[in-house]
């Protein structure tokens, strides 16, 4: 039987660099679902944009196992990513000196199964002064990033510990992931 050709349905250069890293052969064919955040709860938030990006692309490549992924950060609400500097400070004021939860739907669909799961992990952020906030966000590395922040960046200087699968923070949890396109000939 042929193997599938796995599809990415992201242009995210993180999520790209993990699959790379597994070895794990795909193409990626970037989504064309807004990501608006319209739930207050960050697993059925990241599930359904998940689904949603699978489902577009899957449309496109209907021979082959498309996986989705959105990942956004909660502390009080929903935290996705920063419309611009002022949003992105206020994001990174919000979390400074606190541990919040990183959460990433994934979506998995091909011709034989359509799964959906989300994963989560713990972040506690430094204290951080007003300062260094503003040092950060002129990285420019804020912008796009769930949270405001990049923990794969400058933004591991601003991480005091992470509590669950450090992949996930970057975008795309690796464990649960692999067994599954295994199970699915991927």
């Amino acid at each position: 039987m042929k193997r599938k050709q796995i599809v990415l349905a992201s242009a995210s250069e993180r999520r790209i660099e993990i699959l790379k890293s597994l070895g794990i052969e795909f193409i990626s064919i970037p989504s064309d679902v807004s990501e608006k955040i319209v739930e207050d709860d960050p697993a059925t938030t990241v599930m359904a944009l998940a689904f949603e990006k699978a489902l577009d692309v899957f449309v496109r490549k209907p021979e082959s196992i498309v996986i989705g992924a959105d990942t956004v950060v909660f502390y009080e609400k929903v935290l996705g990513k920063p419309a611009n500097e002022s949003d992105a400070k206020e994001m990174l004021e919000r979390i400074s000196g606190k541990t919040h939860r990183v959460y990433t739907g994934v979506a998995i669909i091909s011709e034989e199964v359509k799964e959906v799961y989300c994963e989560y992990s713990s972040v506690k952020i430094k204290q951080l002064s007003s300062f260094e906030i503003d040092r950060y966000i002129n990285t420019g590395e804020p912008m796009g990033k769930a949270g405001g922040y990049a923990i794969q960046g400058f933004g591991a200087s601003l991480v005091e510990s992470v509590n669950g699968d450090y992949f996930n923070v970057v975008g795309l949890p690796v464990g649960r992931l692999v067994e599954k396109l295994k199970k699915m000939g991927g």
